[in-house]
């Protein structure tokens, strides 16, 4: 079994936020992202890198996974 380091952990809490926001989104069109850094468009867009780089890295660790 492969141990979870602090990056795959923070990944897999951000694609959890990311699907959420999407959930969210096509349910009640609703932004949670945007509703809670809307006033600074600068962090929703940071938190919108983070979840992309962080799908990125989840699927980084399915193929590091899948090797063991």
């Amino acid at each position: 079994m492969y141990k979870l380091n602090m990056i795959d952990k923070l990944s897999f809490i951000f694609v959890l936020i990311g699907a959420l926001n999407w959930g969210l989104l096509g349910l009640l069109n609703f932004n949670l992202v945007s509703f809670i850094f809307g006033s600074v468009p600068f962090l929703a867009r940071a938190i919108y890198i983070l979840v992309g780089l962080s799908a990125v890295n989840i699927i980084v660790f399915i193929f590091r996974n899948k090797k063991n």
